[in-house]
This record gives C-alpha cells, sequence and structure tokens, in this order.
C-alpha cells in the first residue's frame, strides 16, 4: 500500500505540512517494501488550482491512502475520484502519523474547505 503524506521538507525528520496543496514535498511509503520516498510538489508556487495539481500529482504516483490534516474541497474530488482514500491526522510528525494510521486509529477525512487561496 502507498501512503502520501504532506511535508515540509524530504527528510523523515521533516513536519506533516498542514497545507496539502503548497506542501514543498509528499512523503510516499510503500507499506509493502517499507520504503520512504519524497517526492517534488511542483505546483507550491501556482498562483491558483495549487490542491488540484497536487492531488494530481498523488494520483499519478499511484497512492492508495492520503493521510493530512486538512484538504481542500476540489483537491478531494480530484484525490476520491483517483480512488484514493483520505484520512485525518492532527500530529506534526511523519513516525507518529504512520504508526497511528498502521494501528487504524486515524479517522476518515470528513471535512474539506473551500481552498486557500495563494499567499493565505
Amino acid at each position: 500500500m502507498k501512503i502520501a503524506i504532506p511535508v515540509t521538507d524530504k527528510t523523515d525528520e521533516s513536519k506533516v505540512s498542514s497545507n496539502f496543496g503548497r506542501a514543498p514535498y509528499f512523503l510516499i511509503f510503500d507499506s509493502k517494501t517499507n520504503t520512504k520516498n519524497y517526492i517534488l510538489n511542483d505546483s507550491v508556487n501556482s498562483p491558483s488550482g495549487a490542491g488540484v495539481k497536487a492531488a494530481q500529482i498523488l494520483a499519478n504516483a499511484r497512492a492508495d491512502v492520503l493521510i493530512t490534516p486538512r484538504l481542500g474541497e476540489n483537491a478531494s474530488l480530484v484525490i476520491r475520484e483517483a480512488g484514493i482514500k483520505i484520512y485525518e491526522t492532527s500530529s506534526l510528525l511523519i513516525e507518529e502519523t504512520l504508526k497511528a494510521f498502521e494501528e487504524g486509529k486515524l479517522s476518515l477525512l470528513t471535512r474539506t474547505h473551500e481552498g486557500l487561496r495563494h499567499g493565505r
């Protein structure tokens, strides 16, 4: 299973990013091989539509699960259409987030927001 998490840097010490579309990187953790890959989010500086573009990056990476603190409405539609399940985390730590998911402690994300404008 490929688990995607928006992160602030491409290291294991990175924090979970609170802004999905503007997260600089996405961690893709493959639970079958126990490997981590960091993908650059090249939509981070887009004037608009960053969430949708970021969602497409995860669809192209064939993620099975997204774990994020929050998500915009339009990005959520792309993610769900790609068959990616969305879970909510309140943790800022990658390892804590992965452990909570593995232990079944995370809930499906049910609330989305209308999206943020660049700079907000």
